[in-house]
C-alpha cells in the first residue's frame, strides 16, 4: 500500500498521467466529477487538462480507457477550450479506440467524435475520419463508416461534407472485407436520403449485384425530404424552435429549411475530370480532313466516345472544336454533321462554363446550318446549341444571333427564334436586361410579320416566353407597333410557356425536378429535348445570378430602326406616332389647296400670290393667325407647307413676307402632327435661305423645328445634303453652325455619322475659309459626344488642317456634352413612366461609338497571313503582325468579325521572341480600339491569353500586357473577364508575377464595379493561396485586394470559403479577413437615374465617405489621452466616432464606460511569484515558440483575467489591431498611476507585447516600441530588476525585431535594448544578443553585432560572456559573412574592442582565415587615425548625425568639419530646407567663433550686422517669416494625407529617442511656419502639447539623468521644442486650441525647465532658459485667457498643496498670474468670467484665508486679492452675476470677499486711482501684524537684488519708508556689500529727485503691475537675495558687464546715451506699444541673424558677440564708472515713464 499512499497525495493532473493505472483510473475518476462540477464553460480549470485529454482516450489500460472515454466525452461537451484538442484527440479515437473489441469504447468513441462535431469542429472530425479510412485494420474502417453515417444522419448533409465521402465510396465497396462493405452500403443508403439521384453517377461503376442491392435499398426510403435532428452549438435556438412546432403539431420550418440544403451538391461536382485531350487518335486532325467520309467519321466517332466522360478536365480544346465547327460548317455528309454536332454536345455538358470561351466560333456555324430539313440533323444541332447556351451567357453570344436573324432561309430563322425562346426559359428579369431584350425584340417583331408560318410561330413563342420572363412593362415598350391580334397571340404563347416555366423555371421546382434527372439525360427527339434541356445540366444557379448587364452599358447593334431609316433612339411611344407619319403620301397640289382653304380665309388663299408684296405680308399675317389658333388634330400640314411653297414660294424677294414665311414653317412644325413628307417639301427652301443676313435666323428656326418633329438624325442628313449639293458658301456655312448648335440642343442619339463625316470633310477642302471654320466647330462639338476616336477620320488632312482640328479638340477636352434641351419632353407621352425615359437618351449616348462606321476586315485576314504569323522564322512572323498593324490602322473601326486572326495572335501571346509578345500585344491594343465593345466576345479566347503573359519574366512585357488588358477592360466592362473560371485558372497558376500583376488589376478594377459578378467566388480560394505565397509581393497585393473581393462577396462568405484551408493557413486567412473587413469599401451604389457616362467618377467618390470614417475612427483611438480624468470623456467620443466608421460593435453602453475608471491592472500578491512557479513546474507552457500559437495565446489570457480589467483584456486580445492600438494608448497613460500594477503584471505585459511583435501592422508595433521605451525608463526610475523569467521570455523576440527593413523601428528596439542594461545586467543581456547573431536576417545580425560593440564599449570585457575569448570567436565569424553590412558591423565591433582591450584581441579571436585577418588589420588600422572608439559610438548614439552628413554632402564639409557646418546650417534647418530637414534647430546657439574660423562654407558676402537701421528695434517684433522656404516633400504629401499622419508624427516627439523626436519636430515646426499648411494642425494641438510636455518630463528625468548622452544633444532638443513651441503661440487661432489641463501640464514643465539647476551649469543653459522665458509669456497672451487663468489657479493650488514643491515654483506661477492680471482690461470681454470665478471659488475652498496666511509667503493671498480686485474694478457690480457655476457658494468666502470689495470700491473717492487703493488695502492688512513688516522688507530688499526688479524694489522700498518713516532698515543693509548699501541709497535719492520734480504722480505698486515676468529671476542670477544666509560679494565690474550688454541689446552705443530712448520690462506698460523687452529684442535679433545668415555670410562678427554669448565675461572696468552709467540710465528709464 505504500506506493497507493504516495500517489494519492498528487493532484488530479497528475495521477492522470502517472504511471500505475490504478492511479491513472482514481485520477480519470476525479476527472469526471470535477468536469461534472464546473458550471462555468471558460473556468480555467479547463486549461489544466487541455494537454491530457488525449490520454484520456488512447490509454493502453481497457479499463481505465472506458473511464478516460467517458471523462473525455463530458470535456468535450462542456470546455470551451476543447475545440483544440479536436485533431490529437479524435485521431487517438480512431487508432485506438475504434479497434478495441469493447462495444462500449467505440460507442463512447463516437459519441465524442459527434460531440466535437457539435462543438464546430466538423470538418477537423471529418478529415481524421476520412484518414482512418485508409488504416489496415478493418475494424477501424468499419467504426469509421459508421461514425460518418451517424453523423450524417444526424447533422444533415450541410455539415458533414459529401463530396469526400462520395469520392472514397467505390473503393469502399471494393474492400476485401465484408464488415466494410456492408457499412458502405448501409453509408450509400444513409447518403441517398439526402441527396437522391445525384449520388447514381459517382457509383454507376461499382459491381452490378451491388448496385442492385443498393437500388433495392433506396426504393425502400421515404420520399419525404429528410431534417437533421441533432445540431451545431451555434444553431441550438433553431433546434428549440423545431421542437415547438413538432409540439404543436406543425412542421412549417422543415421543408423551407432543406429547400436550400439539397442543391448544395451537384453531380457534376462529385465525378472525377476526365483528361480526354491526349486520348484523342494520333492521326485525329488528319483523319477530320480526308475526303473520304468514312474516315471522318471514324475520327468523330473516336471523339464522340471520349465526350461521352460526364466531366472533362480543362484544357486547350480551341483546336479540337475548330475542327468540329469545321464539320458542322462545311461537311456535305449531313450525318458527320450530326456526329460532329453531338460531339459538341459532349464537350459542352463535359466543361460546362470552360467551354464558354469557344462558344462564340460555334454559334453561328450552327445556326446557319439549320437550313438542313433532316430531323436527326436539326435535333442534334438543337441539342448542340442549348447545351452550349449553358456554357456562355445570352449576352455573349447575342451578336451572333442577331446577325443570323436576318438570314432569308425560313427554316434557319424558325430554328434560331426557337433557340431563342429556349434560352429566354433560362434567363431571368435581371440576366434578361431591355439593352439586351431590345435588339431581341426588334428581330423577332421582323419574324411575326413574316410569310412562312413556321417562322411567325417560333417568334411569337419566343416573345411569349420573353414577356413570361421579365414581364409585361418591360416587354410592352418593345410591342408598340404590334397591332392586337398579334399581340393577343403573344400573350397567349406566354400562357402557355406558364408551363414550361413552372415546371422548370420555379426555383423551387427546379430543385426537385432535377434529382431524377442522372448526371446526364440522353433526351430523344427534339420536343423530348426541348423540355429536359433545362434540367439535364444541373447547374441552374450560376445563370439564374449571372448579373444584370449595367444600364449604361452599350447596347448591341441590331437596334431597331425605324423604316424610314431614321434611328429611333427617342422615346418609345412615339415609335407608333412616326411610323403612321413617315408614310403620310404625297398630296396633290389641289388636295392641298382643298385641305387648305378649309382651314384658312378665303381671301388669305388668294392673296398668296399677289404681286404687292404688302398684299402679300397681310395674308402671310392672316395665314399666321389662323395657324396659332388651329387645333393639332385638325392642322393640314402637308397642304399648308404646300401652300406656302406656291409660286413665289421661296422666291420670296420681300424679306418682311419672307421672315413671316419661315416663322409660319416653325410654327406649323411644332403645333401639328408634322410629317417628313410635309418636312421634305421645305426644307430645300429653309436651306436655300439659311445663309442669308436677314431671313437666316427664321430659317434656322423652322429647321430646329422640323428637327424636333422629325428627329433631328433624318432632319440633320437631308439639310447636309442639300446644302452640299449646292454652291452657295454661306448657306454651307451656316447649315453647319445651325447644326453644331443642334446637337448640342438634340443631344447625338442616333444620328449617323457616316453621312456627316463625308459631308465635313467636303466642307473642310472647301475654298472658302467660313465654311472650313464652321466644319471644325461642328467637328469640335461632335467630339464632346464621339471622344478622341473621332480624329481617326481626318489623320489623313493637311498638317495645318489637323493643327486646327486638334486646337478645337483641345479646347473642347475635358467639357461634359450639355444635357439634351429639345427632342425629349415633346415625345414623352404618358405612357412610359420616368425611369424609362431616363435610360433611353443614355442608351443613346453610349451608342455613339456604334455609329462609327465600321469596316469589314475578315477578307484581308487571309490564310497566307495567318499561316505567315505562324511561320517558323521570326522575321516572317514578324511581318505578318506588322501586316496585321497596317490593316487595322488603314480600317480605323472594323467589325467584330476577325476571321482566324484570334487564334493567329493567341499563338504570337507565347512567342519565344519577346519582342514579338510586345508586337502583339500593340497589335491587341489597336484592335480593342478599332474594334469597341464588340471586342467583348474575343475576351475569352483572346483576353484572357493576354492576362497569361501577365506572368512574364520581363517587366516591360508585363507592362504592355498590363496596358493591353486595361484598353481591352475599357472597352467591354468587367464582367466578361469575371465570368467562368478562365481568371481563377490564370489566378491558380504559381507565378509570382502573374499572381501580384493580376491580383494589382482585381484591387483597380472590382471596386469600380456595381454589380457583383457571379463567378469571382472561384478565384477566392487561389487568393487565399496567394496571401501565404512565398513571394512578399504576391502577399502585399493579395491583402490589398482582399477588402474589395469582400465588397462584393461579403465577409461571410469569404470566412466559409476558408473551410478548405489548413487549420495554421485558415486561421491566418481569417486573421487577414478580420482585417480587411475594417478596411472593406462600401460598394458603389447604381446612380438613381444613371447619367451618360454611367461609370464616369461616380465609383471613386462613392468610395471615399465610406473610408474617411474608418480613417477618422483610427487617428480618434491612437490619439493620446490627456489624463485619467479625460480619458472618460475621449473614450466615450472615440467610440462615438467608431461606430460611425463601423470599428467597433456600437454595443458599449455606459456602464461599461464607468467600469474604465478603475485601475487597469490590479495587484495580486504574489501572482508574479506563482506564475513563475508554475512555469518552472512545467504547469503551464514555456513562453517559447517561433510563432505565438492558439493555446499560448488561450494560456495568457487565463492568466491575465485575474489581474487586467475585463474591458483592457478585450481590447488586448482582439482580432483588429486598433484595438490593440487603444490598449496602448490606455496602458501608456495609466504607466505613471499604476507603477505598482504594471510591475506586478511586468510578465504578462512582455509577453502580451511579444505577441504584438508578431502582428504585421507596423502602427502597433510602433505604439509597442513607444510604450516599451516608457515602461523601461519608469523601471530604471523605480531601480527594478527583471527576473530571468521576464527576460528570457521577452528579450529574444525583441531581438527578432532588430532585424526589422524599417529604420525608425530598428532605433527604437536599439534604444529599447539601451534602456534595457539599467534594469538588467549588460552581462545577461550579451548572450541574447548573441543568439541574435546567429539570424538569418542580415539586418538583425548586422545590429546586433553592432549593440555587442556597444556594450563593450559602455561596460568593458566583463560583459563579454561566458568567456571573452568565446564571445570574440564567435564575432568574428561574421567577418566572413556575405553581408556588407554585417561585416563591417563585425568588424567594427572588433575594432572597439581593440580600443578597450588592446592587442590582446588578436589572441582571444583566434585564428582567421587569412582574408578575414588582413580586413580586421585594415581596420584597426584604419581606426588608430580617429580618436579612439568614436566610429562605433557615433553609428551608435547618434544615427541621425550621420544621415544628415550623408544626405547633405553637397552642402556640407566631411570630416572634422562636421560640427562647424552643423552649426552653420542650424538657422537653415529651422526655415524647413529640405536639404537640411535632418539637422537639428539651434536659435540659441550661435557659435559666432566658429564662424569667424569658417569663412569657406558659405558662398557670398553680406553687408555687417551693425548696420541694421535700428530705429526699427523698438517697434513690437514679430518673429520675422524665414524668406526663402522650401517645404520638404515628406510633409506635403503628410499635409494631402490624413490626421494619421500627423499623428504618425506627434506621437514621435515624444519619442524616447532623441532624434527621432528632434526629426518629428522639425516636420511638425514647418508646418507650422506656413499659414498655408499650418490649419492642418488644427484639432491636434492637445495631442501635440502633451506629447511635448512628456517630451519635458523625458529630459527632466531620464536624458539629463543619463551620463553617456551628451548634453548638447539636449540642448539641441530643447531648442527644437521651444522653438516649435514659439511657432505654435504665435499662430493664434491654433493656440486658443489648447484645453486647461494640456495648459496646466505645458506651464507645469516650463517652469519646472526654468527651476532645473543642472541647466544652468551647461554653456548654452542661460540662453534656453531666456528663450523659456519668452515663450512662457507667448502662452500667457495667446493661448485662450479663460483656459490659461484656468490653468494657473489649479497649478498654484496644486503647487501649494504639494509639500516636494519648492517655493519658487509657486512664485514664478503667481507671476504669470500677475502678468494676466495686467493683460485683463484688454481680455476681459473674452474671458468666461463663471469658470474663472469657480476656479478661485475652489481655490478658496481649499485655501481659507486663515490657511493662505500661514504660508511662508504672502504672495499667494495677495495675488488673489490684486486677481479679485481687477475684476471687480473691471466688471463693477455685474460680477455677482458670474457666480452661476458655484453650487454651494456658502463653501468659500468668494462672495463675502467680492461683496465687501464692490461696497469698498463704492467708499472710496474717485481721485485716486484703483491701485493705489488696493496698495493701501493690502497695507492695512500688514499694519495688523508686526511680524509681516520684516517679511516684507525682505521681499523689497529680494527684488532690489535681483536684476530684472530691482528698480522696481527701489520704489518700493522708498514708499514703504515715506509710509512707516520709523521703519528700521538697517538691519537689511548691515550684512550686504558696501556698494550694495550706496547703491540703494542712491536709487532712493533719484526716486526723491523724480518725484519731487514731476509732483505727485500715483505710483503703482510692484506687485500688481511692475512685476517683470520675463516671469522667471534668471536662475544665474549673480546677486544672492539680500535675505539668503550665504550673502556673497557681488563685484562691481558685474553690473557695469550686465549695463554694457542692456546697452548692446538695445543697439546703444556705449559712448552716447543720453539721445537714445531707454528700454523698459517687457511687462512693464503693456499699453505702450513702442517699448519691446530685452527678449524681445534678443529675439528680433535673432530672427534677423538667422535671416541674415541664411543669405549671407557676416564678416565683421565682434559686434554679434553679444546676441549669441550667453555667458557673462568680466570686465575691470572701475566702481566709479558704474556709479555714473548707472545714474544716467536711471534718469533716461524715468523720462520714458
Amino acid at each position: 500500500m505504500g506506493d497507493d499512499s504516495e500517489w494519492l497525495k498528487l493532484p488530479v493532473d497528475q495521477k492522470c498521467e502517472h504511471k500505475l493505472w490504478k492511479a491513472r483510473l482514481n485520477g480519470y475518476e476525479e476527472a469526471l466529477k470535477i468536469f461534472q462540477k464546473i458550471r462555468d464553460e471558460k473556468s480555467p480549470e479547463w486549461s489544466k487538462f487541455l494537454g491530457l485529454i488525449k490520454k484520456f482516450v488512447t490509454d493502453s489500460n481497457a479499463v481505465v480507457q472506458l473511464k478516460g472515454l467517458e471523462a473525455a466525452l463530458v470535456y468535450v461537451e462542456n470546455a470551451h477550450v476543447a475545440g483544440k484538442t479536436t485533431g490529437e484527440v479524435v485521431s487517438g479515437v480512431v487508432s485506438k479506440v475504434f479497434n478495441q473489441p469493447k462495444a462500449k469504447a467505440k460507442e463512447l468513441g463516437i459519441e465524442i467524435c459527434l460531440m466535437y462535431i457539435e462543438i464546430e469542429k466538423g470538418e477537423t472530425v471529418q478529415e481524421e475520419l476520412l484518414k482512418g479510412l485508409d488504416n489496415k485494420n478493418p475494424k477501424i474502417i468499419v467504426a469509421c463508416i459508421e461514425t460518418l453515417r451517424k453523423a450524417l444522419s444526424e447533422f444533415g448533409s450541410k455539415i458533414i461534407l459529401l463530396k469526400p465521402i462520395i469520392k472514397v465510396l467505390p473503393k469502399l465497396f471494393e474492400s476485401r472485407d465484408k464488415g466494410v462493405r456492408d457499412e458502405a452500403k448501409l453509408i450509400a443508403v444513409e447518403i441517398y436520403r439526402w441527396i437522391r439521384d445525384v449520388l447514381r453517377p459517382p457509383l454507376q461503376n461499382i459491381n452490378s449485384v451491388q448496385l442492385k442491392e443498393l437500388e433495392e435499398e433506396w426504393v425502400k426510403l421515404p420520399t419525404g425530404a429528410p431534417k437533421p435532428t441533432r445540431f451545431l452549438r451555434s444553431q441550438q435556438e433553431l433546434q428549440a424552435k423545431l421542437e415547438q412546432q413538432q409540439s404543436a403539431g406543425g412542421d412549417a420550418e422543415g421543408g423551407g429549411d432543406d429547400g436550400d440544403e439539397v442543391p448544395q451538391i451537384d453531380a457534376y461536382e462529385l465525378l472525377e475530370a476526365v483528361e480526354i485531350l491526349s486520348k484523342l487518335p494520333k492521326d485525329f486532325y488528319d483523319k477530320i480532313e480526308a475526303k473520304k467520309w468514312q474516315e471522318r467519321k471514324e475520327a468523330l466517332e473516336a471523339v464522340e466516345v471520349l465526350v461521352k466522360n460526364p466531366k472533362l478536365e480543362a484544357g486547350d480544346y480551341a483546336d479540337l472544336v475548330k475542327a468540329l465547327k469545321k464539320v458542322v460548317g462545311k461537311d456535305t455528309n449531313v450525318m458527320l454533321v450530326a456526329l460532329a454536332a453531338k460531339c459538341l454536345t459532349g464537350l459542352a455538358v463535359g466543361l460546362r462554363k470552360k467551354f464558354g470561351q469557344y462558344a462564340g466560333h460555334v454559334v453561328p456555324t450552327i445556326l446557319e446550318k439549320f437550313k438542313e430539313k433532316k430531323p436527326q440533323v436539326v435535333q442534334a444541332l438543337q441539342e448542340a446549341i442549348d447545351a452550349i447556351f449553358l456554357t456562355t451567357t445570352l449576352q455573349n453570344i447575342s451578336e451572333d444571333v442577331l446577325a443570323v436573324m436576318d438570314n432569308k432561309n425560313p427554316t434557319i430563322k424558325q430554328q434560331t427564334s426557337l433557340f431563342i425562346a429556349r434560352s429566354f426559359r433560362h434567363c431571368t428579369a435581371s440576366t434578361l436586361p431591355k439593352s439586351l431584350l431590345k435588339p431581341f425584340c426588334a428581330g423577332l417583331l421582323k419574324h411575326i410579320n413574316d410569310s412562312a408560318p413556321e417562322v411567325r410561330d417560333a417568334a411569337f413563342e419566343a416573345l411569349g416566353t420573353a414577356l413570361k420572363v421579365v414581364g409585361e412593362k418591360a416587354v410592352n415598350p418593345f410591342l408598340v407597333d404590334v397591332d392586337k391580334l398579334k399581340l393577343d397571340r403573344i400573350k397567349e404563347c406566354s400562357e402557355k410557356v406558364e408551363l414550361v416555366h413552372g415546371k422548370k423555371a420555379g426555383l423551387a421546382a427546379e430543385k426537385k425536378e432535377f434529382k431524377p434527372v442522372p448526371g446526364r439525360t440522353a433526351s430523344s427527339g427534339a420536343a423530348g429535348d426541348k423540355d429536359t434541356k433545362d434540367i439535364s445540366v444541373p447547374k441552374p444557379g450560376p445563370l439564374k445570378k449571372a448579373p444584370a448587364t449595367k444600364a449604361g452599358g452599350p447596347p448591341k447593334k441590331g437596334k431597331p430602326s425605324a423604316p424610314g431609316g431614321a434611328g429611333s433612339a427617342g422615346n418609345k411611344n412615339k415609335k407608333g406616332l412616326e411610323t403612321k407619319e413617315i408614310v403620310e403620301p404625297e398630296l396633290s397640289i389641289e388636295v392641298c389647296e382643298e385641305k387648305a382653304s378649309a382651314v384658312l380665309p378665303t381671301t388669305c388663299i388668294q392673296l398668296l400670290d399677289s404681286s404687292n408684296w404688302k398684299e402679300r405680308l397681310a395674308c402671310m399675317e392672316e395665314f399666321q393667325k389662323a395657324v396659332e389658333l388651329m387645333d393639332r388634330t385638325e392642322m393640314p400640314c402637308q397642304a399648308l407647307v404646300r401652300m406656302l411653297a406656291k409660286k413665289p414660294g421661296w422666291k420670296e424677294t420681300n424679306f418682311q413676307v419672307m421672315q413671316m414665311k419661315l416663322h409660319i414653317v416653325a410654327l406649323i412644325a411644332q403645333k401639328g402632327n408634322f410629317s417628313k413628307t410635309s418636312a421634305q417639301i421645305v426644307l430645300d427652301g429653309l436651306v436655300d435661305k439659311i445663309g442669308d443676313v436677314k431671313c437666316g435666323n427664321n430659317a434656322k428656326e423652322a429647321m430646329t423645328a422640323i428637327a424636333e418633329a422629325c428627329m433631328l438624325p433624318w432632319t440633320a442628313e437631308q439639310v447636309m445634303s442639300m446644302a452640299f449639293s449646292q454652291k452657295n458658301p454661306k448657306n454651307q456655312s451656316e447649315t453647319l453652325n445651325w447644326l453644331s448648335n443642334a446637337i448640342k440642343e438634340f443631344g447625338f442619339s442616333g444620328l449617323n455619322v457616316k453621312a456627316f463625316i463625308s459631308n465635313v470633310k467636303t466642307a473642310l477642302a472647301a475654298t472658302n475659309p467660313a465654311v472650313r471654320t464652321s466644319a471644325i466647330t461642328l467637328l469640335g462639338v461632335m467630339y464632346l459626344y464621339v471622344g478622341p476616336s473621332l480624329r481617326m477620320f481626318f489623320e489623313d488632312e493637311k498638317p495645318a488642317l489637323l493643327s486646327q482640328i486638334d486646337a478645337e479638340f483641345e479646347k473642347m477636352q475635358g467639357q461634359s456634352p450639355p444635357a439634351p434641351t429639345r427632342g425629349i419632353s415633346k415625345h414623352s407621352t404618358s405612357g412610359t413612366d420616368e425611369g424609362e425615359d431616363g435610360e433611353e437618351p443614355d442608351d443613346g449616348g453610349n451608342d455613339v461609338v456604334d455609329l462609327l462606321p465600321r469596316t469589314e476586315i475578315s477578307d484581308k485576314i487571309t490564310s497566307e497571313l495567318v499561316s505567315k504569323i505562324g511561320d517558323k522564322n521570326w522575321k516572317i512572323r514578324k511581318e505578318g503582325l506588322d501586316e496585321v498593324a497596317g490593316i487595322i490602322n488603314e480600317a480605323k473601326f472594323i467589325q467584330p468579325n476577325i476571321g482566324e486572326l484570334p487564334t493567329a495572335l493567341k499563338g504570337r501571346l507565347n512567342d519565344s521572341n519577346k519582342i514579338l509578345v510586345q508586337q502583339t500585344l500593340n497589335i491587341l491594343q489597336q484592335l480593342a480600339v478599332a474594334m469597341g465593345p464588340n471586342i467583348k466576345q474575343h475576351v475569352k479566347n483572346l483576353g484572357i491569353p493576354i492576362i497569361t503573359v501577365l506572368g512574364d519574366s520581363k517587366n516591360n512585357v508585363r507592362a504592355a500586357a498590363l496596358a493591353t488588358v486595361n484598353a481591352w477592360a475599357e472597352q467591354t466592362g468587367m464582367k466578361e473577364w469575371l465570368e467562368g473560371e478562365d481568371l481563377s485558372e490564370e489566378l491558380k497558376r504559381e507565378n509570382p508575377f502573374l499572381r501580384q500583376e493580376l491580383l494589382g488589376w482585381l484591387a483597380e478594377k472590382l471596386p469600380t464595379l456595381r454589380s457583383t459578378p457571379t463567378d469571382l467566388i472561384l478565384c477566392v480560394p487561389h487568393l487565399y493561396s496567394c496571401l501565404e505565397d512565398r513571394n512578399g509581393d504576391v502577399r502585399k497585393k493579395a491583402q490589398d485586394a482582399l477588402p474589395f473581393f469582400m465588397m462584393h462577396l461579403g465577409y461571410e462568405k469569404m470566412a466559409k470559403a476558408t473551410g478548405k484551408l489548413k487549420p495554421t493557413s485558415k486561421d491566418q486567412v481569417l486573421a487577414m479577413l478580420e482585417k480587411a473587413k475594417a478596411n472593406m469599401p462600401a460598394k458603389p451604389a447604381a446612380p438613381a437615374k444613371p447619367t451618360s457616362k454611367p461609370m464616369g467618377g461616380s465609383a471613386p467618390a462613392k468610395f471615399q465617405p465610406a473610408s474617411a470614417p474608418v480613417e477618422d475612427s483610427v487617428s480618434s483611438t491612437v490619439e493620446l489621452k490627456p489624463d485619467p480624468k479625460k480619458a472618460k470623456a475621449l473614450g466615450v467620443s472615440s467610440k462615438a466616432k467608431s461606430a460611425q466608421g463601423k470599428k467597433v460593435p456600437s454595443k458599449t453602453s455606459l456602464k461599461e464606460d464607468e467600469d474604465k475608471s478603475g485601475p487597469i491592472f490590479i495587484v495580486v500578491p504574489n501572482g508574479k511569484e506563482q506564475r513563475i512557479k508554475d512555469e518552472k513546474g512545467l504547469k503551464v507552457l514555456k513562453w517559447n515558440f517561433t510563432t505565438p500559437r492558439d493555446e499560448y495565446i488561450e494560456q495568457l489570457k487565463t492568466q491575465m483575467s485575474s489581474c487586467v480589467a475585463k474591458w483592457l483584456q478585450d481590447e488586448m486580445f482582439h482580432s483588429d489591431f486598433q484595438h490593440h492600438n487603444k490598449a496602448l494608448a490606455v496602458m501608456v497613460d495609466h504607466l505613471e498611476s499604476e507603477k505598482e500594477g504594471v510591475i506586478g503584471c511586468l510578465d504578462l505585459i512582455l509577453k502580451w507585447l511579444t505577441l504584438r511583435f508578431f502582428d504585421t501592422n507596423t502602427s502597433v508595433l510602433m505604439k509597442a516600441l513607444e510604450y516599451l521605451k516608457l515602461l523601461f525608463t519608469l523601471l530604471s526610475e523605480e531601480e527594478y530588476h527583471l527576473t530571468e523569467n521576464e527576460a528570457s521570455s521577452f528579450i529574444p523576440y525583441l531581438i527578432l525585431k532588430v532585424g526589422e527593413p524599417k529604420d525608425v523601428i530598428r532605433k527604437d528596439v536599439r534604444a529599447i535594448l539601451n534602456r534595457m542594461c539599467l534594469v538588467y545586467p549588460a552581462s545577461k543581456m550579451f548572450p541574447f544578443i548573441m543568439e541574435g547573431t546567429k539570424s538569418k536576417n542580415s539586418k538583425q545580425r548586422a545590429e546586433c553585432l553592432e549593440e555587442l560593440g556597444c556594450l563593450v564599449e559602455s561596460y568593458g570585457m566583463n560583459v563579454c560572456q561566458p568567456t571573452p575569448g568565446k564571445a570574440l570567436k564567435e564575432i568574428a565569424i561574421h567577418i566572413g559573412d556575405r553581408d556588407n553590412t554585417v561585416r563591417n558591423a563585425a568588424l567594427n565591433t572588433i575594432v572597439t574592442v581593440y580600443n578597450v582591450h588592446g592587442d590582446q584581441v588578436f589572441k582571444l579571436i583566434g585564428t582567421l582565415s587569412e582574408k578575414d585577418m588582413s580586413m580586421l588589420e585594415e581596420r584597426i588600422k584604419r581606426s588608430a587615425k580617429r580618436p579612439s572608439a568614436a566610429p562605433v559610438k557615433q553609428v551608435e548614439e547618434k544615427p541621425q548625425r550621420a544621415q544628415s552628413i550623408s544626405s547633405n554632402a553637397n552642402m556640407l564639409r566631411k570630416g572634422p568639419a562636421e560640427d562647424m557646418s552643423s552649426k552653420l546650417n542650424q538657422a537653415r534647418s529651422m526655415s524647413g530646407h529640405p536639404e537640411a530637414a535632418q539637422m537639428v534647430r539651434r536659435e540659441f546657439q550661435l557659435d559666432l567663433d566658429e564662424i569667424e574660423n569658417d569663412n569657406g562654407t558659405v558662398q557670398c558676402e553680406m553687408p555687417e550686422l551693425v548696420q541694421h537701421k535700428l530705429d526699427d528695434i523698438f517697434e513690437p517684433v514679430l518673429i520675422p517669416e524665414p524668406k526663402i522656404r522650401a517645404v520638404s516633400p515628406h510633409f506635403d504629401d503628410m499635409h494631402s494625407n490624413t490626421a494619421s499622419t500627423i499623428n504618425f508624427i506627434i506621437s514621435q516627439v515624444a519619442s524616447g529617442d532623441i532624434s527621432t523626436s528632434i526629426q518629428a519636430l522639425t516636420q511638425i515646426d514647418e508646418v507650422l511656419r506656413q499659414e498655408d499648411k499650418a490649419e492642418a494642425m488644427s484639432g491636434h494641438i492637445d495631442q501635440f502639447l502633451i506629447a511635448t510636455f512628456m517630451q519635458l518630463r523625458l529630459i527632466y528625468n531620464t536624458h539629463m539623468a543619463d551620463e553617456k548622452l551628451e548634453k548638447d544633444e539636449i540642448i539641441k532638443l530643447y531648442s527644437c521644442i521651444i522653438g516649435n513651441m514659439i511657432s505654435l503661440f504665435q499662430i493664434e487661432s491654433l493656440a486658443r486650441e489648447a484645453s486647461t489641463g494640456v495648459l496646466k501640464d505645458l506651464m507645469h514643465g516650463l517652469i519646472t525647465l526654468m527651476l532645473d539647476s543642472r541647466i544652468e551649469d551647461l554653456e548654452e543653459g542661460q540662453q534656453v532658459i531666456r528663450s523659456v522665458n519668452l515663450l512662457v509669456v507667448k502662452v500667457l497672451e495667446k493661448s485662450d485667457q479663460t483656459n490659461i487663468l484656468s490653468a494657473l489657479l489649479v497649478l498654484l493650488q496644486d503647487s501649494l498643496l504639494a509639500t516636494a514643491s519648492s517655493p519658487k515654483f509657486s512664485e514664478l506661477v503667481m507671476k504669470c498670474l500677475w502678468r494676466m492680471v495686467r493683460l485683463l482690461p484688454d481680455t476681459i470681454n473674452s474671458i468666461n468670467l463663471d469658470r474663472i470665478l469657480l476656479d478661485i471659488h475652489i481655490f478658496m475652498k481649499v485655501f481659507p484665508k486663515e490657511k493662505l496666511k500661514q504660508c511662508k509667503s504672502e504672495f499667494p493671498i495677495r495675488t488673489l486679492k490684486t486677481l479679485l480686485h481687477t475684476l471687480c474694478k473691471l466688471k463693477g457690480p455685474k460680477i455677482l452675476d458670474h457666480l452661476t457655476m458655484i453650487d454651494n457658494k456658502n463653501e468659500s468666502e468668494l462672495e463675502a470677499h467680492l461683496c465687501r470689495m464692490m461696497k469698498h470700491s463704492m467708499d472710496q473717492s474717485g481721485s485716486k486711482s484703483d491701485k493705489e487703493t488696493e496698495k493701501g488695502a493690502s497695507r492695512i492688512d500688514e499694519k495688523s501684524s508686526k511680524a509681516k513688516v520684516n517679511d516684507f522688507l525682505a521681499e523689497i530688499f529680494k527684488k532690489i537684488g535681483s536684476k530684472e526688479n530691482t528698480k522696481e524694489g527701489l520704489a518700493e522700498l522708498y514708499e514703504y519708508k515715506k509710509k512707516y518713516s520709523d521703519a528700521d532698515i538697517e538691519p537689511f543693509l548691515k550684512n550686504s556689500s558696501q556698494f550694495f548699501q550706496s547703491y540703494v541709497e542712491r536709487g532712493l535719492r533719484v526716486i526723491e529727485m523724480e518725484r519731487e520734480g514731476k509732483g505727485r504722480i500715483p505710483t503703482s505698486t510692484g506687485i500688481s503691475s511692475q512685476v517683470e515676468v520675463t516671469c522667471v529671476p534668471a536662475p544665474t542670477s549673480t546677486v544672492s537675495s539680500i535675505g539668503n544666509t550665504n550673502g556673497e560679494e557681488v563685484g562691481p565690474s558685474v553690473y557695469l558687464e550686465r549695463l554694457k550688454i542692456l546697452r548692446q541689446r538695445c543697439g546703444l552705443d556705449n559712448t552716447k546715451q543720453d539721445d537714445r530712448p531707454p528700454l523698459t520690462s517687457l511687462l512693464s506698460k503693456p499699453a505702450v506699444p513702442t517699448v519691446a523687452s530685452s527678449t524681445d529684442m534678443l529675439h528680433s535679433k535673432l530672427s534677423q541673424l538667422r535671416e541674415s545668415r541664411e543669405q549671407h555670410q557676416h564678416s565683421d562678427l565682434d559686434s554679434n558677440q553679444s546676441h549669441s554669448s550667453g555667458t557673462m565675461t568680466t570686465s575691470s572696468s572701475s566702481t566709479a564708472n558704474i556709479d555714473d552709467l548707472k545714474k544716467r540710465l536711471e534718469r533716461i528709464k524715468s523720462s520714458r515713464k
